[in-house]
């Protein structure tokens, strides 16, 4: 009779190598790259097509992923098998021992055969042919791997080296990692290195035995998490804080690059991992120059190029060996033979935290909340707070910059005070936060410049100085006093040893020449002239809250409390409702999902622009709505932070944005203004607030 081989599927991976089609999302084992069913559901086939024997199969898979295996699983025997869900990817180790865990609880000290879910393998009957005569091998407890004959120096595989064989079982002398094309061609002449090709088939104890000797922390955790797992019809589930403390790391690495007497069978299948776009060149369906087109591609002159198109309309004339693939929101172009480091690729957009390694583009998808947060906290302070604070600080003159080029070159613009102190409150937060750069110092040279030249008689600040740091403007304004406020509130915050004493003097001055002692809140300027207006009222009021952030004291809740009560008698405008769902209703742009800055009170818009600050405000006032007893506007928060960045910062060079946006979303900017880094350094910190402990 022939033995029970018990199989088990990793599909925890994420296919990198075939980015930007294959994401955290939805991996290359969920794609149908030949039209007869995803690469998982050809595995299965596979393994359930063994012609004799028990043959119970499992399925080890991201939790994240339930729905879709589900899907796949759906009118495939498993024979008393079914899928394990992983919390969290521990890695191909973490994956083997839970295989050879769950086979010793149920099916006793039987064979193992682990499986990857996306390779490409030519009939399930060579397949099994090839896994029975290692069968015997495995029984006698050794660890079985399957090699591959290379057919050419490939790089992209790890090598086995084997000493000898007997019966078709080889003895493997090491294995190698994947080699340098000299290397390779070395293997290939040499006639005894294989092609590794990850499928490993052993009995259960002796997969045991060898974790208990060379990684016991592994086999010891995994069981833990395994005897803690609940199951239900739909699967086994780990639970993640027990799951997450499995050391990762993978099978070759833990085990078979340690362990003795491993054996190894020639495998007698046709056999690609398609790790790479030239693999699905090879094995593609190709026209009659050798190119392998997918989806909406018009393709003149071209020749062996693997072109695919999943969204637009995709051109090319005159290419040769190349791979293009285009995707709705990533495109990815290379010589095929260097497609595999698509890789570097990928990694380089995780550093960064982009969410296109992470997420396929679908209108109806629903983020998940702090789906944004790497890319946030990269943007903020590895990118931009480190640019400005270099080449936005006038070291010449004092003070900060008022504006940026795209080249990063400093324009000469007269100072605005609300932006010298904007640039304070930016480095203040970053310090807040950790930034590792020169803060302290930075905040120092903000204030020293402001006070040395923007100071008047009165003891309140100017409005403008020259870009020599004299004075253009000496109006003393609401505004820009409510600015300097908050800077120094958070300076204060980081143990700037000037910023009370320079508050308490412009406090002073706010009570004796901006308020208006009626009790109607704060004058426009000194002067009593213009228009008061709310906008210097609401910047008044996140300084008193900071202050009393900063300090503990109720005198600063009081005065909050009286711009709120302005806000209610005078400035909400109860016939139109001008609040977030009026503004949500009426002020975005369809086309870009973007904020205008200003509507009607009829709903119209009164500028077809969309600026960068209006979105940081609408991502603050969805923060501060979202939990307070109304719907949940998580998902909202999501696609506002990923519309700012789609259409503000991404385009822009590295540590600048594109503050102006036509209707149709095209720029309009000529500068990048430093006022806006307030808005977004505040927006985006309370966004990171907001989702502290959600995803990574």
């Amino acid at each position: 009779m022939t033995e029970r081989i018990v199989s088990f599927v990793m599909s925890g991976g994420v296919g990198s190598r075939l980015w930007p089609l294959s994401r955290e999302d939805n991996p290359k084992q969920f794609h149908d790259f030949s039209g007869d069913g995803s690469m998982l559901v050809k595995t299965l086939r596979r393994l359930t097509a063994r012609p004799d024997g028990e043959t119970p199969v499992f399925l080890i898979a991201s939790e994240r992923h339930a729905d879709r295996v589900h899907a796949d699983l759906a009118g495939i025997d498993l024979s008393g098998g079914g899928p394990l869900f992983e919390p969290t990817g521990r890695n191909t180790a973490a994956a083997v021992a839970l295989a050879t865990l769950r086979t010793l609880s149920e099916f006793g000290d039987s064979l193992v055969l682990v499986v990857p879910s996306d390779h490409e393998i030519a009939t399930a009957r060579q397949f099994w042919q090839s896994v029975e005569n290692g069968a015997g091998a495995a029984r006698a407890g050794r660890l079985v791997v399957f090699g591959i004959k290379p057919g050419h120096p490939e790089t992209g595989y790890g090598y086995i080296e084997i000493a000898g064989e007997k019966d078709g079982i080889c003895d493997v002398s090491r294995f190698v990692e994947k080699p340098d094309l000299a290397t390779a061609q070395n293997y290939l002449a040499a006639g005894n290195f294989y092609w590794n090709t990850g499928i490993f088939l052993f009995r259960a104890s002796a997969m045991r035995d060898a974790f208990t000797a060379f990684e016991p922390e592994i086999w010891k955790a995994t069981e833990i998490a395994y005897q803690a797992a609940t199951s239900d019809l739909s699967g086994l589930y780990m639970p993640l804080e027990l799951y997450a403390a499995i050391p990762s790391t993978s099978i070759d690495y833990a085990i078979m690059e340690r362990a003795s007497d491993i054996a190894m069978v020639p495998a007698g299948f046709r056999w690609n991992d398609l790790g790479s776009w030239q693999s699905l060149l090879d094995v593609g369906p190709s026209d009659n120059d050798g190119n392998v087109i997918v989806g909406d591609v018009v393709a003149i002159d071209c020749e062996n190029s693997y072109i695919r198109s999943d969204s637009r309309l995709l051109s090319a004339i005159g290419l040769k060996d190349v791979a293009i693939v285009s995707t709705a929101d990533a495109t990815f172009v290379a010589p095929v033979s260097r497609s595999q480091n698509v890789k570097k690729i990928v990694e380089q957009l995780e550093k960064s935290g982009r969410l296109e390694t992470r997420f396929t583009p679908a209108g109806d998808r629903v983020i998940e909340s702090g789906a944004w947060r790497r890319r946030v906290h990269h943007w903020l302070f590895e990118e931009t707070v480190p640019l400005w604070s270099t080449v936005g600080v006038d070291e010449r003159h004092g003070g900060f910059h008022e504006a940026l080029g795209f080249d990063a070159t400093p324009l000469k613009k007269p100072k605005r005070m609300r932006t010298m102190a904007r640039q304070v409150y930016a480095f203040a937060v970053a310090r807040a936060r950790g930034w590792d750069g020169p803060a302290d110092r930075l905040i120092g040279h903000g204030l020293e410049f402001m006070a040395r030249n923007g100071r008047t008689d009165n003891g309140g600040w100017v409005r403008t100085l020259n870009v020599d740091g004299t004075v253009a403007d000496a109006a003393e304004d609401a505004y820009d006093h409510a600015c300097v406020l908050l800077a120094l509130a958070h300076a204060h915050m980081v143990g700037n040893p000037d910023a009370l004493r320079l508050a308490e003097e412009t406090f002073a001055f706010l009570d004796a020449h901006l308020e208006d002692h009626r009790m109607t809140g704060f004058l426009e300027t000194s002067s009593g002239e213009g228009e008061r207006r709310s906008n210097p009222h609401m910047h008044l009021l996140e300084a008193f809250l900071a202050w009393h952030q900063a300090t503990g004291q109720l005198a600063y809740l009081r005065r909050a409390a009286r711009i709120v009560d302005l806000f209610r008698s005078h400035f909400f405008d109860p016939e139109s409702w001008t609040l977030y769902a009026s503004a949500i209703a009426n002020g975005l742009n369809r086309a870009t999902g973007l904020a205008y800055g200003a509507v009607s009170r009829q709903g119209l818009p009164l500028d077809l622009v969309s600026r960068s600050w209006p979105q940081a405000e609408a991502i603050k006032a969805a923060i501060a709505l979202d939990g307070s007893g109304g719907p949940d506007l998580k998902p909202e928060i999501e696609a506002r932070v990923g519309r700012m960045f789609r259409w503000h910062i991404d385009p822009a060079p590295l540590g600048l944005w594109i503050d102006r946006i036509d209707e149709r979303g095209r720029s309009l900017a000529t500068d990048v203004p430093a006022s806006i880094f307030y808005h977004l350094v505040c927006a985006l910190t309370q966004y990171l607030d907001s989702t502290v402990g959600e995803a990574r």
